[in-house]
Parts: C-alpha cells; sequence; structure tokens
C-alpha cells in the first residue's frame, strides 16, 4: 500500500467569515436575508419565498405585512440575473393576492421593473413571471395605463413569439386584459401584434388558444383592427378554426370574433368572393354547400379543400397503403395526412356554437348594405334550417336573425318562397318565452308592406295563435303579437277572419299592461279592427274603452298618440262617443290640447271625432255647429261650458235639483205617449159608446120595468134577510175577529212593499227624455210649407220668419231688453220641475233660443246653416247664398249663364230672427256686427 499524503489545505483568510449554514422556519428571518449584502444569499432568500408564497394566500399576506414586498420589488432591478429571477418569481404569484397588488399599484417603479424584465436578453423564467405579474396587475384600470404608459405592449407582444408555453399563456392573457382599453387596441396594431395573436390559434394548448380568441375578439372592436385581420386572411384561418372538431369548446369564441369582422361590408364582400360564408354556412347547418363539388379545384388556391373527390379518395389510398408500411410514427402522420383538409368535412357543430353564428349573422345584417350580400349567398336558408333546431336558444336566436334580415324588402318574399313562415308560426305555441317573443318580432317584420305574407299566415292558420299570444306573459311577444295582427288588418278579408275568432276582445286585456310598448302597439291594433259598427259596438259592450281612455293619461309620446287615433276611429258611432266622454276621454283630450309639451295633431283630431259625433258637447265647448253637423233627437244645450268645466249627460243634469240657472234645452221631437195614449182610449171610449146607443129603445124600456117589479116583489124577503144577518153577526166569536185583522195587516204589509218596488223600479228605470210633440209639428209644417219653396234664399227668410212667429214675434230695436221671456221660461222649469226643458215648449225666446230652433228646423229640410253662439245669451245663423238665386225651373230649363259672365263664390250672410226676421245681413257689414253682439 502506498503511502497516504496529506493534502495541503490553505485556510480561509482571516477577514473572511467561516461558511454558515442557516435553517430558519420563520418567515421574518428570511424577510431579513433580503437586506444581506451577499447575492448568494438573496437568491437563495428569494427562492425561498416564492416557495413559501406558492402554497396559499396566508402566506401571500403574512410576506406582504412583514414588508418583503419591498425588498423583493428592489431586488428585481439587481445586477445579478439569478437574483432578478426568483425576486420576480415571488412577486409574479405574490400578485395574486389584492392587498399585494393594491400596494404595488401605489409604488411607481413596479410597472417599469417588470417592463424592463421582459427585455429579449433576460431569462424566459423572468419573461413567464413578469408577464404573469402584469396580468395580475392589468385586472384594474389605473394598472393598465400603467403598462401602456410604460411601453408594456410591445413587450407583451414579443412574449407571444416565445417557445415556451408559459411565456405565451401569460403574455397573451396580459394582452387580452390590456384590450379592454382602447388606447391598447390602437397600439397593438402599431406594434404588429396581431399576426402574432393569430398564430397563437396554432398552439397546442386549449388555454392559449382561449385566450388568443378574447383578445382577437377585443381587438377586433376596432375598425382599423378589422381591417388589418382581414389582410392578414384572419377569417379564413377562424372558418378553419371552426372546421376542427377537436376544439369545439373554443368554436363559440371564434365566431364571436367572425361576429365583429363580418359588420364591415369590405369583411363581407371578401368572404362572399372566397366563398368562405358558404363554408360557415355548411360548418353551422351541418350541410354541404350546394355549390361546393362544383367548385372544386377552380379558381383560387386551396383554402378549405376544394379539390375533387377523386384526388381525396387517392390521396387517402395512398396515405392507407403507407400506414401498413410504416412504424408507429409514421402511421400517425399518414392517418394525419388522409383527413380532408379543413373546412371540407362537415362536423356537426355545438348548439351554442349555432346560436352565436345566428347572432353574429344577425350583428352584421344590421347595415343595409351587409344585408343585401347576405341575401344574396341565400343566408336565409341557414335560419330557416336553425329554427327546426332542438335547442331554444338556437331557435331565438335564429328567429331574430331573420328578423333583421327581414328589413330586406327582397328577404320578405325569399323567406315565403323557402318555407319560413311556417317553423316560425309553430314558434308562436313554444312553451318558452324567449322563442315566443322571437319568433313574432321576425312575422311582424315579414308581414310590414308586405300582403302576401300576410295572406300566406292565413293559410297556414296563424291567426289563431298570434290571438292567443296576446294573452302571454311576455310582454314583448304581446306587443310584437299586436303589430303583426295590426298589419293582417290592412287586408280586409284577413282582418274579417280575426275579428271572426274574437280579436276585439283579445286585444282589451293588454291595454291594461304597464308596459308602454304593449300599450302602444295594442292601442294601434284597437284602431285597426274597430273600423266598423259591430267591432265598435262589440268593444264597447266588453269594457274596452275603459283602458283605452286611461291610455290618454300616459307619459308616453308614443302611448297617447296611438290612443288618441284608436279613440278617433271609435268615436265614429255616437254611443261609443257618448261612453267616452261619460269616461272623461273629453276631458283629457282638452288636457292634453292645453299643454304645450303633449299637444299632438293625433289628440285634436280625436276630440274633434269626438265632438263631431256629440254635437251637444261640441256646441257646449266650442260654441259652434257647422253646416255639416245635423241636430237630431237628443241634441241638447247646456250654455257655453268654461274650460276645465266637465260636460255632463242630460241625465245628470234632469237628476239635478231645480235651479234658478238657465235651463238645459232639449231637441226631442217625438208624440207625447201621455197624450197619445190618452187620445186612443177617448176614441176607443167613444166607439164602446156608439155601440150602445144602437141597440133597440124597447130592450132598454123592457129592463128599467123589470127592474121595478123585482124591487116590489123582493122587499118583504130583503127585510127578513137583514134581520138574520144581523142575528148571524152578533154570533161572531173573537176569533174570526181576530183572522180578519190579521189579514188586513198582511194586506197592508203587501201594498207597501209594491209601493217602495214601484218607487225603486222608477229611479232604476232609465232616463227618458222628455217628448216635445209642439217640435214634431213645427217640422211636418215646415216640411209641408217651406221646403218646397224654389230657392235656398226664399226657404232661408220664409223659415226665419217662422221661427219668430213661434218664438213670440219680431222684436223692435233697443226694445229686447223689454221683452219678458225669463219669466215664461222659469214657469215651463216649474210646471215640469226639472231643469230640463223642451225646445218646441218655449214661446218667447230671444237670440239663442231662435238659432237654436232655426238650426234644428233648417236640418229637417236640407237646408245647409251654421249655428255660432256669442256672448251674453247671443247666438246667430249663418247661411252661404249666391248674390241671386235663380228659381228651380230656371236652374234645370231655362236659365243659362251669360257667356263669359264672371262666377262668384257664395258669399256669407247672418240671418236676422229678432228685428226683421228673414233679412239677410251681409257677414262683414256693420249691421252684422251688430247683431252679434249687445
Amino acid at each position: 500500500m502506498g503511502k497516504k499524503v496529506k493534502k495541503d489545505e490553505k485556510p480561509p483568510p482571516d477577514d473572511v467569515f467561516d461558511t454558515l449554514l442557516v435553517e430558519s422556519r420563520q418567515a421574518g428571518t428570511v424577510v431579513l436575508m433580503l437586506s444581506s449584502p451577499e447575492e448568494d444569499v438573496q437568491s437563495k432568500a428569494c427562492e425561498a419565498i416564492y416557495k413559501f408564497v406558492d402554497k396559499c394566500d396566508e402566506n401571500k399576506k403574512q410576506l406582504l405585512d412583514l414588508n418583503a414586498v419591498e425588498h423583493l420589488l428592489a431586488l428585481m432591478q439587481s445586477e445579478d440575473k439569478i437574483v432578478r429571477r426568483n425576486a420576480v418569481m415571488a412577486v409574479g404569484v405574490m400578485t395574486a393576492h389584492p392587498d399585494v397588488r393594491k400596494y404595488l399599484r401605489k409604488q411607481e417603479a413596479t410597472i417599469p421593473a417588470l417592463v424592463n424584465l421582459l427585455a429579449p436578453e433576460e431569462d424566459s423564467v423572468c419573461h413567464e413571471f413578469s408577464a404573469l405579474a402584469m396580468s395580475n396587475m392589468a385586472t384594474e384600470f389605473s394598472s393598465k395605463a400603467a403598462i401602456f404608459e410604460n411601453g408594456g405592449v410591445e413587450p407583451l407582444v414579443r412574449c407571444l413569439l416565445s417557445h415556451d408555453p408559459d411565456v405565451q399563456k401569460n403574455g397573451i392573457e396580459a394582452i387580452a386584459l390590456l384590450l379592454m382599453d382602447y388606447q391598447t387596441r390602437t397600439a397593438i396594431r402599431d406594434v404588429d401584434g396581431l399576426a402574432p395573436m393569430l398564430e397563437c390559434l396554432k398552439s397546442e394548448y386549449a388555454v392559449i388558444q382561449k385566450l388568443a380568441l378574447l383578445a382577437l375578439e377585443r381587438a377586433s372592436q376596432d375598425g382599423e383592427n378589422r381591417s388589418a385581420l382581414r389582410e392578414l386572411e384572419a377569417m379564413s384561418r377562424l372558418i378553419d378554426f371552426v372546421a376542427h372538431p377537436e376544439c369545439n369548446d373554443l368554436h363559440v369564441m371564434a365566431v364571436m370574433v367572425l361576429s365583429n369582422l363580418l359588420e364591415d361590408l369590405e369583411s363581407l364582400e371578401l368572404v362572399k368572393e372566397t366563398g368562405g360564408l358558404k363554408r360557415l354556412v355548411a360548418v353551422i347547418t351541418d350541410q354541404v354547400p350546394p355549390e361546393e363539388e362544383a367548385k372544386g379545384g377552380k379558381g383560387a388556391p386551396d383554402k378549405g379543400g376544394k379539390g375533387s373527390r377523386q384526388a381525396k379518395k387517392s390521396a387517402k389510398d395512398s396515405a392507407t397503403s403507407k400506414n401498413k408500411q410504416g412504424s408507429a410514427a409514421k402511421k400517425q402522420e399518414s392517418a394525419d395526412s388522409s383527413e380532408p383538409p379543413p373546412g371540407e368535412a362537415i362536423i356537426p357543430t355545438l348548439p351554442d356554437v349555432k346560436m352565436c353564428a345566428a347572432k353574429a349573422i344577425a350583428r352584421s345584417a344590421r347595415s343595409a348594405e351587409n344585408r343585401k350580400i347576405l341575401h344574396e349567398q341565400e343566408t336565409e336558408k341557414m335560419l330557416i334550417h336553425l329554427l327546426s333546431h332542438e335547442s331554444a336558444e338556437v331557435q331565438s336566436s335564429a328567429a331574430q336573425a331573420l328578423a333583421i334580415m327581414a328589413e330586406n324588402l327582397t328577404s320578405r318574399d325569399s323567406i315565403r318562397e323557402w318555407d319560413g313562415l311556417g317553423p316560425l308560426i309553430k314558434m308562436i305555441s313554444s312553451e318558452n318565452s324567449d322563442v315566443k317573443e322571437s319568433a313574432t318580432l321576425a312575422l311582424a317584420n315579414l308581414t310590414t308592406a308586405n300582403s302576401n305574407n300576410c295572406t300566406e299566415i292565413q293559410n297556414l292558420n296563424g291567426i289563431e295563435p298570434l290571438i292567443n299570444c296576446l294573452a302571454d306573459g311576455r310582454e314583448e311577444a304581446v306587443a310584437n303579437s299586436a303589430c303583426v295582427l295590426t298589419n293582417l288588418a290592412q287586408i280586409e278579408v284577413l282582418r274579417a277572419d280575426a275579428q271572426n275568432k274574437g280579436v276585439v276582445r283579445a286585444l282589451i286585456e293588454p291595454l291594461n299592461s304597464r308596459n308602454t310598448t304593449v300599450q302602444s302597439k295594442t292601442a294601434l291594433a284597437v284602431a285597426a279592427y274597430v273600423c266598423d259598427a259591430e267591432s265598435r259596438e262589440n268593444f264597447r259592450l266588453s269594457d274596452g274603452l275603459t283602458p283605452l281612455v286611461a291610455l290618454l293619461r300616459s307619459g308616453n309620446d308614443e302611448v297617447r298618440r296611438n290612443a288618441a287615433w284608436a279613440i278617433t276611429v271609435c268615436a265614429v258611432d255616437e254611443p261609443t262617443a257618448t261612453e267616452i266622454c261619460k269616461l272623461g276621454g273629453m276631458e283629457l283630450l282638452q288636457e292634453i290640447q292645453t299643454s304645450s309639451t303633449r299637444k299632438s295633431p293625433f289628440a285634436e283630431a280625436a276630440l274633434q271625432k269626438l265632438l263631431d259625433s256629440n254635437l251637444s258637447a261640441k256646441y257646449a265647448l266650442t260654441g259652434c255647429l257647422t253646416s255639416t253637423n245635423y241636430i237630431e233627437n237628443g241634441f241638447y244645450d247646456v250654455g257655453q261650458l268654461r274650460p276645465g268645466t266637465k260636460f255632463l249627460t242630460v241625465e245628470e243634469y234632469a237628476k239635478q235639483d231645480m235651479n234658478d240657472k238657465r235651463p238645459i234645452i232639449i231637441v226631442n221631437a217625438k208624440p207625447d205617449p201621455t197624450v197619445s195614449q190618452a187620445q186612443s182610449q177617448a176614441e176607443l171610449d167613444a166607439k164602446q159608446e156608439a155601440s150602445k146607443t144602437s141597440v133597440t129603445g124597447k130592450s132598454s124600456r123592457t129592463g128599467r120595468d123589470s127592474k121595478t117589479s123585482e124591487g116590489r116583489a123582493h122587499s118583504p124577503t130583503e127585510q127578513g134577510t137583514g134581520s138574520t144577518s144581523r142575528l148571524s153577526s152578533a154570533k161572531k166569536t173573537r176569533k174570526q175577529q181576530e183572522r180578519e185583522e190579521k189579514q188586513r195587516e198582511e194586506e197592508l204589509q203587501a201594498q207597501l212593499q209594491r209601493e217602495a218596488e214601484a218607487i225603486s223600479a222608477a229611479e232604476n228605470k232609465p232616463y227618458e227624455a222628455p217628448c216635445d210633440s209642439t217640435l214634431l209639428k213645427f217640422i211636418d209644417e215646415v216640411v209641408d210649407k217651406i221646403q218646397p219653396l224654389p230657392t235656398t234664399r226664399e226657404q232661408v227668410k220664409a223659415l226665419a220668419t217662422f221661427v219668430a212667429d213661434k218664438m213670440g214675434g219680431p222684436i223692435e230695436r233697443g226694445q229686447l231688453s223689454n221683452f219678458g221671456w225669463e219669466l215664461p221660461l222659469s214657469q215651463i222649469k216649474f210646471e215640469l220641475k226639472s231643469n230640463v226643458v223642451p225646445l218646441g215648449k218655449i214661446k218667447a225666446g230671444i237670440h239663442v233660443h231662435r238659432a237654436l230652433l232655426f238650426k234644428t228646423l233648417a236640418d229637417k229640410i236640407a237646408v245647409s246653416c251654421s249655428l255660432m253662439r256669442g256672448e251674453y245669451n247671443r247666438a246667430w245663423n249663418e247661411v252661404l247664398l249666391p248674390e241671386e238665386d235663380c228659381s228651380l225651373e230656371d236652374s234645370l230649363f231655362a236659365y243659362t249663364p251669360t257667356p263669359g259672365a264672371p262666377k262668384f263664390p257664395p258669399k256669407t250672410f247672418i240671418v236676422d230672427l229678432i228685428h226683421e226676421p228673414g233679412n239677410l245681413l251681409p257677414f262683414d257689414t256693420p249691421e252684422a256686427q251688430t247683431y252679434k253682439k249687445i
């Protein structure tokens, strides 16, 4: 054996501390080691902290409280690479805690230090954790702004080109968060960051693909970014991505990016030229495009497998032969080569992808130019195909897209021709509210200005489901259904069909909705369907006027406008107009018209129509009845009402206690039933008396003799009978007397009950206006004597004289105050015990009474005149007459106007009924103005 040789070891220098191995189990001790001047100690301390904070969030909070973050932030800027690396590892993990992020946001050196660690010369570990820290920090807006200001976008884009997937993941995540700010969307294009983001779609890791799609979706919200993505052929790549079945969980996000890109007309034109839109349709509908085979092997380079089927078959056969001869690796490679190119094989897509694709089409179709291109590519066929999908979400999205596509006029006809209306009508009966809403919206757009679609809906029995949908709980579906029914009502046959199926009654319930859209659309539908008398009566009897009038109080302009239009249509009938007035509709319309903000032509038209159908109210409120307003029985004059005063019915005025105010003058030219009954009874009695007197005198005398002899013969017997009755009455028992008294009490109670029932029946009896037989006689006399006169001028003069004679005769000028008319009028009120006085009973009247009688009689003989009310009981009639009237014979036979003679329009005259009855006063003369005023 050899001799052991002792190694010659040099002792450490005297000024160097011996190596010390420290085992620490307290975080505080390790934090103190961060302040060491030795880089090795700093590195190991940072590594220990990284391992410690990676365990749980409590450890992160503990080190924050020990002020470790401040030391770590300083060490991130160390000159030693290892120290920098370990420090950023610890900080990157600690930024997952919100309190740590809050602390770092307050430190100005945080973001610059992280950006510097993304430099190309730094280690990939530094890139990974620096990007991680920036992605965590970018969750707050202030940090986003700080990263952008310190130039952090470009280094993050470089991370996408790294071969380390962790670096790529953290970098794309940080970019996706930064792209929520519009400034970063511009910056990402300036640093050429869109192409690396598209390359991330080829990553083997789904999380990187997902984050890349999220970043692209946010970046594509900018118009210039969309243009840049078109140049990078992003749409083809995304369609290819959707065609890969192994990425089906990411297809939704890819379609969302496509949705943004398809907003631009240029994108649609590009995808149309390259055939990408049909490929997308094929992927979404799980069908092969009809022109796919014809286009194979022609045109542009192959971007989705446009080769012929024979070429694909030979490629598949060659790949199969290679599989049998090669190794396992070669087998896999040949199997990959045997697959058809992306987009060629049609793989069923998930329902969410179909839903997002339909929404993407709907979003793109918001532009008229885009709708035109989509229609040329027959996109409606895809949407109609999706209507039959089992998923309710897919059906709803497809129907919404069809609703937007239907804004294109040609699309409406195409959807009908491609049998798109049938599935939509079936969807109305769906239990899903979203499906109902979308289907009704599509039908509303499809039936707008398209009579063929309206007729097709009737042929498909779609009217009844639409009426049933009016009672649905989904307010949007109700509004859309009302809109469809309004469109159908434009065709008379369809309107009658809907009315027969009860649409008028069905529209009443939606009027009570609190949704303004439902109120507006329903009121418009009511206006479309109550255009005939039967429907208006049905609507009135079903109590539909109450909610309709209540809509006039709405604060929504459209609701008030449509409600006013519906009232305009309803007020054509006098009973309906009267009911609207009872419900306060007239007061509401007057209030609307006095408002400067709510006033509208629709409310004015409704008020005018209401007044034209209720002349009593019109005369009371406006003081004017035109020549087209004909006074009928039931008209009453209550005098001039002040603004805001409620107009009452004649029944309400009649129930008021008698007062000293002016009477309510009513026109009711009917015979008095009591007088007519009395006359008929008198005539009957006279006939019976005449028949009695026709009997012979002999029989009457014989009757008198027989009565005398009988009286003589029976007188002793009558005396005996009287004595017997007195004896029997004395023998009546007390019980019989009590029984008779009880019977009399019962009869008395029964009589009182009958009287009470008669009184209550009289009170509940509907009001009947007092009949005016005198006015009826006036009308008969005017028809007999004045109507046959040859000219209108003569008729006016004769009628004026007739009215003056019936109302007390002419009154000299200046003597009107001495004409006693008030006392006779009060006597009539007292006699009738009512404030309502028939016009014919007035025997002494002045301007207001005579003008009303003149207008009433003139309307009966077709003399055109108007009735105007002034102040202080003044009223007058205006007539339009030519300068000189020709006779009836002249106008028919002999009269020929002089050729070339000037023709003047008729002039307005005021008829004098007071001073010189029959005198016609030209409207603009002083005499006419004096007649109208005191």
